[in-house]
């Protein structure tokens, strides 16, 4: 296991939700990296976060998607690090970033579902957090 991952703060766990979910279909687009940094330098939740340790989450994200069961060790060390109150703003950030190329490919969908699955997200609140992500990246 890469070592960054042996001890993540919670904002390393959003860091790698967001990661994991834009690299879900082996292509990361530069709107999502974008979209990343714009989340880490201006939501609140991450405030007084080392922005340089976005590469070195980064890295151990791919190591980790590289590995058999990677994907299962990935949820696990995220359930692991991230308060259970901040499951629903891991699954938001996930849908954000998802969202912000203007288009949510079938295995971002995917991965989208096993976040809600692992994270346990009550289903009319994954609706909910969906719609608003939806709206904030609409495109004329």
């Amino acid at each position: 296991m890469p070592d960054v991952l042996a001890s993540l703060s919670p904002q390393d766990a959003l860091v790698a939700v967001m990661v994991a979910i834009s690299a879900a279909d082996e292509d990361v687009p530069t709107s999502e990296l974008v979209a990343i940094e714009r989340i880490v330098n201006h939501m609140p939740i991450f405030a007084g976060y080392d922005f340089d340790r976005v590469s070195r989450v980064s890295r151990s994200v791919f190591t980790l998607f590289e590995e058999e069961d990677g994907l299962e060790a990935l949820f696990g060390l995220i359930r692991d690090s991230l308060p259970e109150h901040l499951f629903e703003t891991a699954y938001a950030l996930a849908c954000d970033v998802a969202s912000a190329d203007g288009t949510i490919r079938q295995t971002e969908l995917r991965l989208l579902e096993e976040i809600r699955g692992e994270l346990a997200i009550d289903r009319l609140h994954a609706v909910a957090i969906e719609w608003g992500a939806k709206v904030r990246h609409a495109t004329l």
